[in-house]
């Protein structure tokens, strides 16, 4: 991975990296029983960073071109102790090269499903998966937080990481954003940019960003998928009695194909469904009339009507309203002479108030009344 040019004696002058793996994110320029020389040439190409770190400090990042390691080009370190002789002190340095184009075609998913709570279907459950490619953004940040001293530092020890927080983020989103997991399908883009937005917040405390986050699908659980089917194909059949009527033909058109399949049994499932449909074909020209007119059918009583509604009175006396009453409530009252036949009288429909005798359903009452007795 690394080209050492050993140019004098036992000091490196020559550093850089061409990395072949397409997976590794840090990788250590190696300086085991050799020490950078004052002056030495560090190149960075385009994708790279690298990192210097003298006795433990982490001094300057350098990003693509040409360094010739010296003090008066790195005025970072010019504050740090044995720089400015030669680099002649028994402490050692080190230099971390950063890959930072992009990780692509990186795998996710939900490894449980999801809840959320459905507009349509109410409470329900749904899985995910797609792809995403991450870049490191800050390399001395990410060096400090994630990678620490690991000489090669691989994007398969961080995926599983990120994985979490993808999952984590879209399980947020998704449920609540109130989309319907019908329509989900036509707002993936959205959703996407969404999530890579609110997993970008969380990757950026580890100087890596999101460029990129794809949603390929989203399903349903298979009850559900299940459901979702038979509503589908009811609402293909369209009229359920055609329907019927076609699935039954197809059925007899089946049996009589093959006849001695099933026995007895498909022929007698065959005849019933043939009589149900000529049933049904009866019943259908009966209605819509055969070629003479429609055809007659045997006389039926006409149901009884319906008894009259019994009608509630209200009474006036004294400027006052009373009631309401029945027809046998006043009919009692008549007897016991607390109505006669003046009093005014009201009921549903009637026009305004009359007296009791011009109303003809109330006049009967007085007739069978007996006279006064003798004396009165």
């Amino acid at each position: 991975m690394g080209i050492f040019d050993f140019l004098s004696g036992e000091f490196i002058d020559v550093i850089h990296w061409v990395d072949d793996t397409r997976d590794t994110m840090v990788w250590r320029f190696e300086r085991e029983g050799h020490e950078i020389k004052y002056g030495a040439k560090l190149t960075v190409r385009e994708g790279q960073a690298a990192v210097f770190v003298h006795e433990g400090q982490l001094a300057d990042v350098f990003t693509p071109g040409l360094y010739m390691l010296e003090t008066n080009n790195m005025p970072v370190l010019t504050t740090l102790q044995h720089w400015d002789h030669g680099f002649k002190s028994p402490f050692k340095s080190e230099i971390y090269y950063v890959n930072t184009t992009r990780f692509n075609d990186l795998k996710w998913g939900t490894k449980n499903p999801i809840m959320l709570r459905d507009p349509e279907f109410g409470p329900t459950r749904i899985r995910a998966f797609g792809t995403y490619s991450v870049r490191v953004s800050d390399p001395a940040r990410f060096l400090t937080e994630i990678v620490g001293t690991d000489g090669e530092f691989t994007m398969d020890e961080i995926s599983f990481q990120i994985r979490n927080i993808i999952v984590q983020e879209f399980s947020r989103v998704v449920a609540g954003s109130g989309i319907p997991v019908l329509d989900m399908a036509a707002n993936t883009a959205d959703l996407g940019k969404l999530i890579a937005a609110e997993v970008s917040k969380a990757l950026d405390g580890y100087g890596l960003t999101m460029p990129e986050f794809y949603i390929e699908n989203i399903s349903l659980p298979p009850a559900v998928e299940e459901a979702l089917d038979k509503r589908t194909s009811m609402g293909m059949a369209g009229d359920l009695g055609k329907f019927t009527q076609y699935s039954a033909a197809e059925a007899m058109t089946s049996a009589a194909r093959n006849p001695n399949g099933g026995g007895g049994m498909g022929a007698g499932l065959g005849a019933g469904m043939g009589m149900g449909v000529g049933m049904a074909m009866a019943n259908q020209m009966n209605a819509q009339g055969g070629p003479w007119g429609p055809i007659p059918q045997a006389a039926q009583p006409a149901p009884p009507p319906p008894p009259p509604a019994e009608h509630v009175w209200h009474i006036a006396e004294n400027g006052k309203t009373k009631g309401p009453y029945s027809k046998a409530a006043l009919g009692r009252m008549a007897a016991a002479n607390e109505i006669n036949r003046d009093t005014y009288v009201w009921t549903a429909g009637q026009d305004g108030w009359k007296q009791a005798d011009e109303v003809r359903e109330l006049a009967q009452l007085f007739t069978i009344l007996p006279p006064p007795p003798p004396g009165a």
